[in-house]
């Protein structure tokens, strides 16, 4: 929308008279709007972004061009870009209808060209990116992503969209034994490590809870937390009959995973907190 005005000047031989000023207004037939289809990223993971654009004009719109920064961002006087286009991923819609792939130049910024939108009719561009190196992953992070478009009536046109970290606990577990090989009447040794890639712990009111069921069942178990030493039937419950065990819902807490930045690449890195719970027992 822009507002211009306008004045007109009459010259005769006694002189110069100016009219009135009059006032008047463009309005832009096109806006556009972004939205991401997720709130929340985590290291690697895609967010897909739906780029819409109205033509409220009586003309068509051709010939547009979109540029994505990709969450372009400046730390310490230096760029970076923490997302990543998945080549192949667009899909454009001219009124709900799918149309052949529009060209696409993968660089930074990301560029989407050959865009048409018909007189009273829209177009929707969908694409996904993925989270990278140096894409911020502390606690109360966001990654903010403007797209600009380019050609006939959309100067200056641009919308913003903002997707969040997840502040989160993200848990995964692994177990091993030893030794692989037994006789009847050998003690056998389960580990099994907790491990927290999320931003924040996991705390008392999460409820991690460790069950497994031994096959063959174990008899005369010992059982330990991080070097600690658990008991029954204060930490876990154990059934020699069916070998059926489980920690009791609470008792297992992990540290949030630490998260440092190359201060000469930029690139973060995680270093997961793991936690170890070591059952023992005698097949």
């Amino acid at each position: 929308m822009a507002i211009f005005y306008n004045q007109a000047t009459l010259s005769y031989s006694g002189g110069v008279v100016n009219s009135n000023v009059t006032a008047g207004e463009i309005v832009a037939p096109l806006t556009v709007t972004k939205t991401p289809t997720v709130d929340e990223y985590t290291a690697g993971s895609d967010v897909t972004y739906a780029v819409n654009l109205t033509n409220t004009g009586s003309f068509a719109l051709n010939g547009l061009s979109i540029s994505d920064d990709l969450g372009r961002y400046t730390l310490d006087g230096v760029d970076y870009v923490p997302l990543d286009y998945i080549d192949g991923s667009v899909r454009y819609f001219v009124n709900g209808v799918l149309q052949p792939a529009p060209a696409v130049g993968a660089g930074d910024p990301l560029v989407v060209s050959g865009i048409d939108i018909p007189a009273n009719g829209n177009a929707l561009l969908l694409y996904t990116a993925r989270v990278n190196g140096f894409a911020p992953l502390e606690v109360g992070s966001v990654i903010v992503n403007t797209v600009t478009v380019d050609g006939t009536c959309a100067s200056g046109l641009t919308a913003v969209a903002t997707v969040s970290v997840s502040d989160e606990a993200e848990l995964d577990i692994t177990k091993s034994i030893s030794p692989t090989t037994l006789s009847c009447s050998d003690r056998v040794t389960y580990t099994i490590n907790i491990i927290n890639t999320g931003n924040v712990p996991a705390v008392a009111a999460d409820d991690v809870v460790v069950s497994d069921v031994f096959d063959p069942a174990l008899s005369d178990i010992t059982v330990t937390f991080n070097g600690a030493v658990w008991s029954e039937p204060e930490n876990y419950t154990y059934d020699p009959v069916t070998g059926r065990f489980a920690t009791l819902a609470g008792q297992i807490t992990v540290p949030a995973a630490t998260y440092t930045r190359d201060p000469v690449t930029g690139v973060w890195t995680v270093v997961p907190a793991v936690v170890t719970l070591v059952i023992s027992g005698t097949v």
